[in-house]
């Protein structure tokens, strides 16, 4: 089987209410991956791109986060609308959403992670 051109990364932790960092479940993680998959499905990219649920990616401030290999593009609040504009510009075409786009500098941060700085 040849690799996927393109994989997509949906942060679908869960904590519990009221956790003081928050989860991207919360925030319609599951729906997202859903879309994303249909999406998939719509386009007949199934077998060069393929959307997966993922554990924490610790970026818990920015909303359900999402990640793009192999460009490594990191994606914040990215809800169900985002889905046709990810798809049509990052995935056919190569072309970064910016507006969702995760600064380099700030992934990984104490504010991204949602820890008190």
């Amino acid at each position: 089987m040849p690799k996927f051109e393109r994989h997509i990364f949906v942060c679908e932790n869960a904590r519990p209410d009221g956790h003081p960092r928050g989860c991207c479940a919360s925030k319609g993680a599951e729906d997202l991956r859903l879309a994303m998959k249909a999406e998939i499905s719509k386009r007949n990219l199934k077998g060069r791109v393929r959307a997966n649920g993922a554990g924490c990616l610790n970026q818990c401030a920015l909303g359900v986060t999402v990640v793009v290999y192999p460009e490594q593009v990191w994606y914040q609040a990215v809800t169900a609308d985002d889905v046709t504009e990810i798809f049509d510009r990052h995935i056919e075409k190569g072309e970064v959403v910016e507006r969702l786009r995760v600064d380099d500098d700030f992934l990984n941060t104490p504010e991204a992670m949602g820890k008190k700085v």
